[in-house]
């Protein structure tokens, strides 16, 4: 009870400082008292009573009845836990929740408004069932049927966050009605033996892995109400599946006709994250996590690697290991953006353009000139990449670069502080060319490996290559200039591949980051995750041709988020010095369009609430703000879709309007 007229006190103090905050305690306090009525007539004077022994007065008149009591106040919300809600951000909706577990991917939003999203990874003990009879265990595809994202009203009202077991484990919406339009493992005629997101090897003798990262969608219309769906499935090896999908215009559902997951060939796709359509209309598939990351002279140490060991069994269905197998897998053979030509043929092809870079790709957004691209690395210590192809519609060849940034002069609040841009020229190449430098990594095995060397391409190769010497460093001499900066081990020492060899450009597209680090690029994003623009506002705004209807537009961006905003940008060293407040909380970043569709700028426009450490998972970002945002999508009208891939107790789809803040 002391506990809970404490609560009361402290509520009457926030309502009087800050009318729109909202308590959400455990167990849902009753609501405070009503105000006291208004005091009632007094009654007439009596007259005095004889004198007594004490000499009292004579009694006074009853009081007049007192007011009635208010009405209680409503019972207080449930919640995880007694901490303050703050209001939401101006502009900012919570247009879903996803079920206990789960993060939001597959964000996408096709010409005619449907808007595809999925529940990734749900807790498989969710045991709640939505109104349709769905159970969120296992991995969701869907769509929010029976609205038109396209045209919704300016003023949005907000679904509210989840209450009951029912609303935790189920997908909540504030528009429309979340449709399941497959789960994991359901069967297809066109489907492996286990279903979709199944991964079977390349001669389709075993299933390697039965992903439920369920992950980027892009819907591909063939027709009035048809089209198919394009889905990753984020594992190693990754996958990616196609559904035949239509759309009843009168109950405003859709049915899925079938379903296939797609050949990537010989040595397959790993880690299938996000992507993008290209305007010319192929999905754009990104190969994010499973290798070594900096550490590529690891991958062929005897230490055992799961994704190095899928990755053999998917290249040889009788190996147990890469130890193994017939081919060890060679890991520059993996990571990269990887366009699905010919989407709607009855076999479609996987192209991986080696010319976009080798990195951790969460994805990649390519402009209306169908020759710039721009480009996000999901990882610590990440680049910025761009890059210019040769050939509108054709990135099999190109020039890529890296960003160099320069922090705003005395700030460094994240809400505030922004950054300038200048691209450094990397290297030019294509696909062909870079695919004869792979090949010669493809005998490397286990065998091959020598403790604090590199059978692969190191800093020393990179550092080497930026100064412009005419040979790269040899194997068993270090390299002077890499020992000066600082590296250590096999970081010192020249690839055994290319040791003594003539100097050519391969370390550009095969050790990106390297490189790029190198030549005075930042590397230092955390978590940079989804980056996306709407094509037809950066058209109408280059090209002064009206697109967007009822708008005319003179500036559009390219958006991106960045699910944490920690290491590399907040150690008080480098290019990037922000402040560590608002951390895994995590905010969503813009870069004005200038002509060309180039980028010189990024500011940002919104970011989670102050983190708080010393609090517990969802504590830690306020539930009316982002956390950790992952993937962003630009609508027509110029507002924002966000995805959050966070520690939320439900993660949240949101919507946000930039221009409260223009």
């Amino acid at each position: 009870m002391k506990q809970k007229l404490l609560a009361q006190a402290i509520r009457r103090a926030i309502l009087l400082t800050a009318p729109m905050l909202v308590l959400a305690a455990c167990d849902g306090d009753d609501g405070e008292r009503g105000a006291q009525g208004p005091q009632g007539e007094q009654g007439p004077q009596g007259e005095p009573g004889p004198a007594g022994e004490s000499g009292s007065p004579g009694t006074d008149g009853a009081d007049g009845t007192d007011g009635a009591d208010g009405s209680d106040g409503a019972n207080g919300t449930d919640g995880e836990d007694a901490r303050a809600v703050l209001p939401m951000a101006e502009g900012l909706t919570r247009i879903a929740t996803v079920p206990l577990g789960a993060e939001v991917t597959g964000i996408f939003l096709s010409d005619d408004g449907d808007l595809f999203f999925n529940a990734q990874h749900p807790s498989s003990e969710n045991d709640e069932a939505d109104a349709a009879g769905n159970v969120y265990d296992d991995a969701i595809i869907g769509v929010l049927a029976g609205v038109n994202f396209n045209n919704l009203p300016k003023n949005l009202l907000s679904s509210p966050i989840p209450d009951s077991a029912n609303e935790k484990q189920t997908v909540m919406s504030a528009y429309g009605t979340y449709q399941v339009l497959a789960k994991a493992g359901q069967d297809f005629t066109s489907t492996p033996a286990n279903g979709i997101g199944s991964v079977m090897s390349a001669d389709g003798a075993i299933e390697v892995v039965q992903s439920d990262m369920v992950d980027f969608n892009a819907f591909l219309s063939t027709g009035e109400n048809t089209g198919y769906l394009f889905t990753n499935w984020e594992y190693f090896p990754g996958g990616m599946s196609r559904m035949t999908l239509t759309k009843n215009p009168d109950t405003f559902n859709w049915t899925v006709g079938d379903a296939q997951m797609l050949d990537f060939g010989q040595y397959g796709t790993i880690a299938n994250c996000f992507g993008s359509m290209s305007p010319w209309g192929t999905p754009l598939t990104s190969e994010e996590w499973g290798n070594n990351g900096d550490a590529t002279h690891t991958w062929n140490s005897p230490e055992a690697s799961d994704s190095r060991a899928n990755l053999a069994r998917y290249i040889d269905s009788s190996a147990t290991d890469a130890s193994d197998s017939d081919v060890f897998p060679n890991t520059y053979r993996y990571h990269y953006i990887v366009e699905i030509t010919e989407p709607a043929s009855d076999t479609p092809v996987p192209v991986k353009h080696y010319a976009m870079g080798r990195y951790e790709h969460e994805n990649s957004i390519v402009m209306p000139d169908q020759r710039t691209v721009y480009l996000s690395q999901d990882d610590t210590d990440g680049v910025f990449f761009k890059f210019v192809a040769d050939t509108a519609g054709d990135l099999s060849s190109g020039t890529l670069y890296a960003a160099q940034l320069t922090q705003d002069a005395g700030s460094d609040e994240p809400a505030t502080t922004g950054f300038s841009i200048t691209w450094i020229e990397l290297a030019s190449s294509n696909n062909a060319a870079i695919a004869a430098w792979i090949a010669e990594y493809d005998d490397i095995d286990l065998d091959d490996y020598v403790a604090g060397k590199s059978n692969y391409l190191s800093d020393a190769d990179a550092i080497a290559w930026a100064a412009g010497d005419a040979t790269y460093p040899a194997f068993d001499t270090a390299y002077a200039a890499a020992v000066d900066q600082g590296y250590e081990g096999a970081n010192t020492f020249g690839g055994s591949v290319t040791a003594g060899e003539a100097m050519d450009d391969r370390i550009a597209f095969l050790e990106s980051r390297k490189a790029a680090r190198a030549k005075g690029a930042t590397a230092e994003w955390r978590k940079f995750e989804g980056i996306y623009a709407n094509l037809a506002r950066a058209e109408e705004a280059e090209t002064n041709v009206d697109l967007v209807p009822g708008e005319t537009v003179t500036q559009a961006y390219v958006y991106f988020a960045i699910s944490d905003i920690d290491n590399g940008m907040v150690d008080d060293e480098g290019d990037m010095q922000l402040s560590t407040r608002v951390k895994e909380c995590g905010g969503v970043y813009r870069m004005p369009l200038i002509a060309g569709y180039d980028v010189a700028r990024i500011e940002p426009v919104i970011m989670g609430a102050t983190y708080r450490s010393s609090l517990d998972g969802a504590d830690r970002c306020d539930a009316n703000g982002l956390s950790q945002p992952d993937n962003v999508i630009v609508m027509q009208d110029g507002r924002i879709l966000i995805g959050e891939d966070g520690g939320q107790t439900n993660n949240t789809l949101w919507m946000y309007d930039p221009k409260v803040n223009d």
